[in-house]
C-alpha cells in the first residue's frame, strides 16, 4: 500500500442475503485527508463505515484501513482508529474525567499519559472546572465536543465521525469542524459522514453514494462545476433523485 495512503478499498461489498447494501465501492483517502462520505438514509454509508472500522466482515472486494485488512485484521484496525457514533458516545454517568480515564484504559494507555492527556483536553475544551460533573449535566454542544476529543484520545491514525454534528446549533458547528482542521493539521485523516451539505464544503474531497453505489467523488469544487451548480445541496440532490431504493 502506498504509504501515504489511510483508506484504500476496491470492490468492497456487503451483501444481507439478497440485498446489496454496498455494491462494489473502490475509493482511497489519503493521510491526513478529511474525507466526507455522503448519502442519503439507506444509500449504504453507515454499513460501509462499519465494515471501516473493524465492526462488520465484508461479502467480498477488499479494503486496508491503516495498512491493516479488514478481513484478518479488525482487531488491530479497532486499535488504530477512532470512531464517533450518531448516538452520543459517553458514559452519562460518568463524570468528565472519568469518561477520559476509562477511554485511556481501553485503548491500554499508561496512567502517566491518561493524566497528562486529560488535563491537556480539559484545558482545550475550557472544562477545567466541570470536569469532575456528571457527563449527563453538560449542554449537548460541550458533549459533542468532548466526545471528539475521547475519541482521539488515543491519538488514532484515523478517526471516522458518524454525522458529529447532528441537534446542535450553528455556532457550536462551526467550534467542531475546527477541532477537525486542527485534527488534520497534526496528520490525523478525518472519514466523516454529515447530513449538512455546507459542511461538505469543508471537506478536501466528498464522496456520495446512491443506492449502494458511488456516484460522485471529487472536491466540492470540481463536484459543483461537474454539476452545474453552485450549491453542494444541488449535486446532493441531482445525485440523490436517481435512488431507488427506500429510506431508512
Amino acid at each position: 500500500m502506498n504509504n501515504d495512503t489511510a483508506i484504500r478499498t476496491h470492490d468492497l461489498t456487503k451483501r444481507f442475503g439478497g440485498f446489496i447494501a454496498v455494491n462494489k465501492i473502490s475509493f482511497d483517502v489519503k493521510k491526513g485527508e478529511i474525507f466526507g462520505f455522503l448519502g442519503a438514509n439507506g444509500a449504504g454509508k453507515t454499513t460501509a463505515m462499519r465494515m471501516l472500522c473493524g465492526l462488520s466482515i465484508p461479502s467480498d472486494g477488499m479494503a486496508t484501513v491503516a495498512g491493516f485488512d479488514v478481513y484478518k485484521e479488525n482487531e488491530k484496525i479497532k486499535k488504530s482508529i477512532g470512531y464517533m457514533s450518531q448516538q452520543f458516545s459517553l458514559y452519562d454517568d460518568l463524570t468528565v474525567k472519568e469518561n477520559m480515564r476509562f477511554y485511556g484504559g481501553i485503548y491500554g494507555k499508561s496512567n502517566q499519559f491518561i493524566k497528562e492527556k486529560t488535563k491537556l483536553i480539559l484545558d482545550q475544551l475550557q472544562l477545567k472546572n466541570e470536569a469532575n460533573l456528571l457527563v449527563k449535566s453538560l449542554p449537548l454542544g460541550w458533549k459533542q465536543k468532548l466526545a471528539f476529543s475521547v475519541a482521539m484520545f488515543h491519538e488514532p491514525e484515523i478517526i471516522f465521525l458518524d454525522e458529529p454534528t447532528g441537534g446542535v446549533d450553528p455556532v457550536t458547528r462551526r467550534e467542531f469542524w475546527t477541532m477537525i482542521y486542527k485534527a488534520a493539521a497534526t496528520g490525523t485523516t478525518v472519514f466523516v459522514t454529515t447530513h449538512y451539505m455546507d459542511e461538505a464544503e469543508y471537506c478536501d474531497r466528498v464522496s456520495i453514494m446512491v443506492d449502494g453505489r458511488i456516484e460522485a467523488l471529487d472536491t466540492p469544487a470540481a463536484l459543483k462545476k461537474n454539476y452545474n451548480t453552485n450549491s453542494m445541496d444541488d449535486v446532493f440532490l441531482q445525485l440523490a433523485r436517481k435512488a431507488t431504493r427506500k429510506s431508512d
